[in-house]
Parts: C-alpha cells; sequence; structure tokens
C-alpha cells in the first residue's frame, strides 16, 4: 500500500518525487527530501496538468500517473466538479467527501473494485427474500450471521463475497451485501439508485472510479435529508446519515470540516 506525501512529508520517497516532477514538468525543484511549499505547487500543477484531483497529495494514483502506470480508470477533478454541480454544491464540499469517505482507491492491485462484505446485511436480506437464515448462519457463521463481523479486508473480502455467493438462496444477495468502491455504497441500494439490477451495479462499480462517483452522486440524490445536510454543509448530520452513529468516535464530522476549509481555502 502506497503511503501519500503531502506537505511536511521527508524523506528518499519525497526526493524521488522531487526527481519525477523535475523530469515530468521541468519542476526545478531541489531534490532535498522536504515536501514543503515548492513541492506541493509542483504537485497540484502536475495534478492539473493531468486532469487528476487537485489536492496537493501525491497519492497512489498521483504516483502511478508519474510512472506510466496509471489507468483511465482514475477518479478526475472534472468528475468532482461534474458532480459538484449535479448536487448543488461548492467543488470543496464533494473534495471534502471524497478525501474523508472515500477508500483512497476504488480498485485492488488486481483491478477488480475494492469491497466489503457485510455477513449481517446477507442475513437480513435472506430473511427478506423468505430464505432459512438462521438455518443459513448456524452452517455458515462466517459468512451469515445476525452480528456484523468476519471481516479479512483487501482482496481477501472477494473470497468471502465469492463463497458467500455459493451458498444455496444467496446468489445476487451476497453482492447486495457489499459495499462498493470509492464511497462504500451499499450493493442492496441498486434498485433505488435506479440500476437494472444488480448485474448492472457490480459491472458499473467495476468500470470506473468515475461510476463510483456517479453511485454516490445518486445516493444522495435519493436522500432529501443526506443532501439537505450536503448543501447546508451540516458535517455532523451529513456524517450521521452517512456512516451512522460510528462518526462520532471516526471525528467524520471533524475531517469534513476541515477538508472543506481546505479546499475552499484554495478556491475549490
Amino acid at each position: 500500500m502506497v503511503t501519500p506525501l503531502r506537505h511536511g512529508s521527508i524523506g528518499t520517497e519525497v526526493r524521488t518525487l522531487q526527481l519525477a516532477l523535475n523530469a515530468a514538468i521541468g519542476a526545478g525543484l531541489r531534490a532535498d527530501g522536504h515536501f514543503g511549499d515548492a513541492t506541493d505547487a509542483a504537485v497540484r500543477d502536475y495534478q492539473r496538468r493531468q486532469g487528476l484531483v487537485i489536492d496537493g497529495v501525491a497519492g497512489a494514483k498521483t504516483l502511478a500517473t508519474l510512472t506510466g502506470s496509471a489507468t483511465p480508470r482514475l477518479l478526475r477533478e472534472a468528475d468532482l466538479q461534474a458532480a459538484a454541480d449535479r448536487l448543488g454544491v461548492p467543488l470543496a464540499s464533494v473534495k471534502a467527501v471524497n478525501q474523508v469517505e472515500s477508500r483512497g482507491s476504488g480498485f485492488l492491485a488486481d483491478g477488480r473494485p475494492v469491497i466489503l462484505y457485510e455477513r449481517h446485511i446477507c442475513f437480513t436480506r435472506l430473511q427478506a427474500a423468505g430464505e432459512p437464515a438462521s438455518v443459513l448462519a448456524a452452517a455458515h457463521p462466517d459468512l451469515i450471521n445476525a452480528q456484523r463481523g468476519g471481516y479479512a479486508g483487501g482482496a481477501a473480502e472477494w473470497l468471502r463475497l465469492n463463497n458467500a455467493a455459493r451458498i444455496t438462496g444467496c446468489g445476487g444477495i451476497a453482492r447486495e451485501a457489499c459495499s462498493w468502491g470509492l464511497f462504500q455504497v451499499m450493493g442492496y441500494h441498486w434498485q433505488a439508485l435506479g440500476y437494472a439490477s444488480i448485474a448492472e451495479f457490480v459491472q458499473r462499480m467495476g468500470a470506473s472510479e468515475g461510476e463510483q462517483l456517479e453511485a454516490f452522486v445518486r445516493f444522495v440524490l435519493a436522500d432529501a435529508d443526506l443532501h439537505k445536510a450536503l448543501k447546508a454543509r451540516r458535517w455532523a448530520e451529513f456524517a450521521r446519515r452517512y456512516n451512522g452513529p460510528a462518526y462520532k468516535t471516526n471525528l467524520y464530522d471533524i475531517k469534513l470540516q476541515r477538508a472543506y476549509e481546505q479546499f475552499a481555502g484554495e478556491g475549490g
């Protein structure tokens, strides 16, 4: 996993970044291994030229673009601006959500979209479908359970999903029980968000980070109170509705407020 480099970072990775920026855009940086104002400005300049999200952070996407290993599935600055326009909010608001609420990258190293399989959601969806959820949970407690948990993280979440999908009665329900992509939108929302099927939703989440952002925009527009909270920049209310009561523990509202102020100060 790539550790993002930002203002204040030091070390050989910063020196490598500075040399790469000098080669790519003639930044004229002194390769001293200190991420100061000049390096910050050079990163933003490079991101602007490449159409990347302009945040001054040399994360996995910026570094991949510098090394020529990026894919066309990356989120672009234009995607965020289009989302802000549709939501009727400043670009800084969408950038704040992208920085705080997203997973950083919408795809694993092997190209599959990032997911998190939720066994308790599978349990409740099976119950709603009239399947014997309790019987299945007794046989497969790691994959079907009234209690959340059992997380493995990373690519191992796909193994959990695939194993759950093989259980009689699960099928598409297992995919509905996953959060997908950058913004962790649950699969079971597919119909409310205007997708034709869970299969189409999954296909779109695997197409690009822009499509993952599209799912987030639809999710906000489908919830009038969530949309109002975002438009009014009531960050605590937005975080509560988006993350649940755990937002307080994770300080999501404070992080969103700070991120918004940062991006608004930069003209976002």
